[in-house]
């Protein structure tokens, strides 16, 4: 998501909890370890980046873990409470202090990451499903309480996303399911209209669009870039 920004011209600050990650971060951008999940963490981060800038134009709230794949009978409470705390209280702590500084501009653009299981219902993914229906609740109270200050929000609802994250989504599923990871990966790929994964380039383009000034009067809305997503557990 960061490349995409960049390539428009904006200045980037990436954040993860992995440091490793964070290592291979380009010199232009800034980069910080925090942990959405932690509200000093974040409080920490927008007093650093508001020193730096002076202030925030988009938003991109995207941290997210997948949680466990598993029946609810079998879902820890403390691995639900895990899920939640990134995907959904993530978000709400990132816009909890950004909304101060954009207000401040009169001016500003959050874009929540939800999911199609945002969306659907999808079995064996309760704790991840449940956080990604109320980060569009969230966003829909954003874009109420934020509008008359002209901050617009957003949500993106992903489909199922080529790379590492996913891949261990469909190995858990299909371990507990008893198939193989390819007949997972098919029936993921057949649960869209376009019978196709959607790639991180895909998101990044959407969220650039949601921030620019071509969608100045986009606020409110729950955007799919899913391939169409017309079966949500085609693998029944």
């Amino acid at each position: 998501m960061g490349q995409a920004f960049a390539a428009e011209g904006a200045e980037v600050w990436v954040t993860d909890v992995d440091a490793a990650a964070l290592a291979e971060v380009p010199e232009a951008w800034r980069a910080s370890q925090v942990d959405a999940s932690d509200e000093a963490s974040v409080a920490s981060l927008f007093s650093e980046i508001e020193t730096a800038w002076g202030g925030l134009d988009v938003l991109c709230a995207n941290a997210g873990i997948a949680g466990p794949t598993a029946l609810i009978e079998d879902v820890a409470l403390t691995d639900f409470r895990s899920c939640v705390a990134v995907n959904l209280e993530g978000a709400f702590l990132a816009a909890k202090y950004a909304a101060p500084m954009m207000k401040r501009a009169g001016a500003g653009a959050m874009v929540l990451t939800s999911s199609t299981a945002g969306q659907y219902g999808f079995p064996n993914r309760a704790p991840y499903a449940s956080a990604k229906w109320a980060v569009i609740g969230l966003m829909k109270t954003l874009a109420m309480e934020l509008g008359p200050f002209g901050i617009r929000a957003n949500a993106i609802c992903p489909g199922a996303v080529e790379g590492p994250r996913m891949q261990g989504v469909m190995e858990r599923e299909a371990a507990a399911k008893g198939m193989s990871y390819a007949a997972v990966y098919e029936g993921y790929a057949k649960g869209t209209s376009m019978g196709s994964l959607v790639r991180a380039e895909d998101i990044a383009d959407m969220a650039v669009f949601l921030a620019s000034p071509r969608a100045r009067m986009v606020s409110g809305q729950v955007i799919a870039v899913d391939g169409h997503t017309v079966n949500p557990d085609p693998k029944l």
